[in-house]
């Protein structure tokens, strides 16, 4: 017997941290200590305040369906918040509450994409960006993202990709798996130069607005009126409140196109748990103590890894701006990317994920996500240290 199935699923990629995840955990069931540096979630439990409104709502007998765009109080909470921190207007109207970042990106990629048009996406960047162009049968144009750059997107750059096939662009900022964060001057470009292209939808992944440092700004899209009619803000809790397991994130939809997004959310999941929302409304309403002293933590790290990084034989890394990732050149060592990464996981108990997995750009690199304690991003090093010098390529 032989199934048939649509080409498009035969198009359709992975994210490799996933699949590294799972083979760290395999070598951890046989007794082999491993030190995760692959997947990129917060190693700080959801705040307590946080899992309380859950329980809480659950105890009050939120258990039914919700609106299809979310609860109306949550999606009054994530206009005031955005308009509040960006000094912009956002209606309730506009958003969308949906299962996850990754949402968004299916649904905005599903809305533009089709067989003879072109979609902009960054590269190195999040690895479904492509599978899902590609799931459509569009051409997947990557922006590439440049360590010269401290890999920010190029405005010029950018704007030379796109033609008369273009239906959609992809950014995101602060990115993953770079730590770049675009400067004011470099988004003002890309903007000026976007209003030449009034056709051109933009999706911006925001995902990580609130992990920056050393003062840097993070500046959205959501503060330029011009494209502001079609936008596509991606956002969510997973990161900020460490909440990736509840499976929640938002997006923000012109009026254009946000009845389209109603009728797919009607159509694929319905709704998205009620606890999980009224969790959420208590993050974006509480106190956010919690959120600042992870990103203390996240900052501490950071320098200290990106130090320890550079201590490496023949590896450099420059410092990322933003998220929680560092992005090392490993490009003098003489290893290719994946497979050194597998040698890490395999050899040294150190899990990391090849620049490969996330582009084709990202060749000769690797990505280290310092969501883990301290004293394990140390003792990590120090293993990646003594095998590089033991195996030289």
């Amino acid at each position: 017997m032989s199934l048939q199935i649509v080409d498009g699923f035969n198009r359709i990629g992975e994210e490799n941290a996933f699949a590294v995840l799972a083979r760290a955990n395999a070598l951890a069931a046989t007794g082999k200590d491993i030190i995760n540096l692959g997947i990129g979630q917060p190693d700080f439990p959801t705040p307590e305040h946080i899992v309380d409104a859950a329980v809480k709502a659950l105890k009050d007998g939120h258990h039914g369906y919700t609106p299809a765009t979310g609860i109306p109080e949550l999606r009054d909470a994530v206009a005031s918040d955005l308009s509040t921190r960006y000094n912009t207007h956002v209606s309730a109207q506009n958003v969308m509450i949906v299962p996850g970042g990754k949402v968004t990106m299916f649904s905005a990629i599903l809305m533009f994409g089709e067989p003879g048009v072109d979609i902009l996406y960054p590269d190195p960047g999040f690895p479904i960006y492509r599978s899902m162009i590609e799931y459509t049968g569009a051409n997947p144009i990557p922006i590439p993202i440049r360590e010269e750059n401290a890999f920010a997107f190029s405005a010029s750059e950018t704007l030379s990709l796109i033609t008369d096939k273009t239906r959609l662009v992809i950014l995101n900022s602060p990115a993953n798996p770079c730590g770049g964060v675009t400067p004011v001057e470099e988004i003002d470009a890309l903007v000026k130069g976007l209003e030449a292209h009034p056709n051109v939808a933009i999706m911006s992944d925001e995902i990580y607005d609130q992990m920056t440092y050393d003062d840097v700004k993070h500046v959205s899209l959501l503060e330029y009126p011009s494209i502001r009619d079609r936008l596509i803000l991606l956002n969510g809790w997973s990161k900020t409140y460490a909440m990736t397991g509840w499976r929640l994130g938002y997006s923000i939809w012109p009026d254009e196109l946000f009845d389209s997004v109603r009728k797919l959310a009607v159509n694929a999941w319905s709704c998205v748990n009620a606890p999980a929302q009224h969790a959420a409304l208590a993050a974006l309403t509480g106190p956010q103590d919690a959120v600042h002293m992870m990103m203390q933590a996240f900052d501490e790290r950071r320098v200290k890894v990106v130090d320890a990084l550079n201590t490496l034989p023949d590896v450099s890394c420059i410092t990322p701006k933003g998220a929680f990732y560092a992005f090392p050149n490993i490009k003098n060592t003489g290893w290719q990317a994946k497979p050194l990464a597998s040698a890490l996981l395999e050899n040294a108990g150190i899990a990391t994920i090849g620049g490969p997995d996330f582009g084709v750009h990202g060749e000769g690199y690797i990505r280290v996500s310092y969501a883990n304690s301290l004293d394990n991003l140390m003792k990590a090093i120090e293993r990646i240290d003594k095998f590089m010098r033991a195996n030289p390529a």
